[in-house]
């Protein structure tokens, strides 16, 4: 895996939710925000330059999706899905999402985090994916 992937999650997951990749995002000393990715411009919120690393939990709620049509990375070929999640955690990411392209996706469904096969070269063995939580609304 290469190491901007690498730096983006972690494949051990959180103590509550270990069987699910976290990622490695930050958070203000200040204010709390939770963010991703990590980054050291200061916070989103409240402007404070006291950052400090954060793993965020691969578990929330899908706020929105949409179907790309034309991919702009011949090596990554439409249709696909991608989406933004509002984790457990507070933090909004955006993420390709493990489901069919014409899948019937809900705001609020719960998504959890997964790795998956990267069909990319050069990219690494895995890519974090997120998909519905199996047995949940």
């Amino acid at each position: 895996m290469d190491d901007q992937a690498a730096a983006l999650f972690a494949a051990q997951g959180t103590g509550a939710l270990p069987d699910h990749p976290a990622l490695n995002g930050g958070r203000c000393k200040a204010c709390g925000y939770i963010f991703f990715p990590m980054q050291h411009y200061g916070c989103e919120r409240c402007g404070s330059e006291e950052l400090e690393p954060w793993l965020i939990g691969g578990r929330g709620r899908l706020v929105a999706s949409a179907e790309v049509h034309v991919s702009m990375n011949p090596r990554r070929p439409a249709p696909y899905v991608v989406g933004s999640i509002a984790t457990d955690d507070g933090a909004v990411v955006r993420s390709i999402l493990e489901v069919p392209a014409d899948a019937d996706l809900a705001p609020g469904t719960v998504m959890t985090s997964r790795l998956v096969e990267e069909t990319r070269p050069d990219k690494g063995p895995f890519d974090l994916r997120f998909a519905p939580e199996t047995g949940r609304p």
